[in-house]
């Protein structure tokens, strides 16, 4: 072969190689997606959704052949909405994906706080993740409520055992009566029938509640409690494992979920599944974390002996078959999800403490 043919093959060589890079190149797809939320990313779960959800989402699409990008926008801690308007922000595609707490939407989502109803069922927040993951993706009704809010669920939210912070000591049941505690809407039916007084309120009141004698205490949960120092005014910890909860979860606005490849979706999919393991990781290991430190500090924590806790449980209304019955005059189908939540955590070895049963 001559000089030039050899040359005239290598360059036909080298432009085919050109032209294919190009072409692999021009074949990438990139989309823009917006990820937020109203709390900051030092709150664990909105952390994971910047420092996991994001790149296995990345990672899943370069293990597929790199046809498709994501290029993120963040928009963390209340800068494109507040804690109340997280469901609207994804609804309405201020966000494309956002951490939306179905907790503050019990008009709008009201199904999805099912667990706030079946108090004493599980202080497992693994079990109760799993059951409400498990729901949502599957469960008709649950499903429906997320996605007629425009909502595409993508991976869960929670909070452990619920326990009772005072300034006094608080040891067995009757030490409730008569005093005031600050707890969020949907926990205050706790304090039904016990002689307590609820009065609503969100973790950034308490300390200043607390120390100006508005409330005596608190229903909170370690890894909430902790940013907050809630121990310089409320030292006395009263550990009586109410139940961990569901507070709602990661979602993409459903109508750009259904926009993207399938490929795309999938990746989001599976990267939500893993979220979830990691948001029972991190919350279960702040939860220990601040527990060590309030005691370090000075608090002291007594723990409800199991006749105790029977009698907080059996004091209260029949909460699970008032909610279902509520729902149910709704016609929405109360009775049928919290039957199904009863149902599968005892599947999964719940043994709830007050064996509340459907009517």
């Amino acid at each position: 072969m001559t000089f030039s043919k050899r040359r005239s093959v290598l360059m036909a060589a080298m432009t085919a190689v050109v032209a294919w890079s190009a072409g692999g190149v021009a074949a990438q797809q990139t989309f823009n997606l917006t990820i937020g939320s109203s709390h900051p990313t030092t709150w664990g779960p909105a952390g994971l959704m910047s420092n996991y959800f994001k790149p296995e989402v990345d990672k899943l699409l370069a293990q597929g052949g790199n046809r498709y990008k994501i290029v993120w926008k963040e928009a963390f801690g209340g800068t494109l909405f507040k804690f109340n308007d997280t469901m609207e922000a994804v609804r309405d595609g201020i966000s494309d994906i956002a951490f939306v707490g179905s907790v503050w939407e019990p008009d709008t989502m009201p199904l999805s706080n099912v667990t706030y109803y079946a108090p004493f069922v599980t202080g497992d927040l693994g079990m109760v993740l799993a059951t409400m993951d498990k729901m949502v993706r599957e469960n008709p009704a649950l499903r429906k409520e997320w996605e007629a809010n425009n909502l595409k669920y993508l991976g869960a939210v929670g909070t452990e055992t619920y326990h009772v912070w005072s300034k006094t000591p608080i040891t067995k049941f009757d030490d409730l009566r008569g005093k005031r505690f600050n707890a969020p809407p949907s926990n205050l039916q706790w304090l039904r029938n016990t002689g307590a007084a609820g009065v609503e309120g969100g973790l950034p009141a308490y300390y200043a509640n607390i120390q100006s004698g508005v409330v005596d205490g608190a229903l909170s949960i370690y890894s909430g409690v902790g940013p907050f120092r809630l121990h310089e005014v409320a030292s006395y910890i009263a550990e009586v494992d109410i139940g961990a909860s569901f507070a709602g979860g990661m979602a993409i606005n459903l109508e750009r979920y259904n926009r993207l490849p399938k490929e795309v979706q999938d990746a989001l999919t599976q990267a939500g599944k893993g979220y979830t393991r990691e948001v029972l990781k991190i919350t279960n290991d702040n939860a220990a974390s601040t527990r060590t430190a309030t005691v370090t500090a000075g608090s002291k924590v007594v723990k409800f002996s199991e006749a105790e806790r029977l009698k907080w449980a059996q004091s209260l209304p029949d909460l699970p078959n008032e909610w279902a019955k509520a729902m149910d005059a709704k016609k929405l189908p109360g009775t049928e999800v919290m039957r199904a939540y009863l149902d599968e955590t005892r599947k999964a070895g719940a043994k709830p403490l007050r064996d509340w049963v459907l009517r």
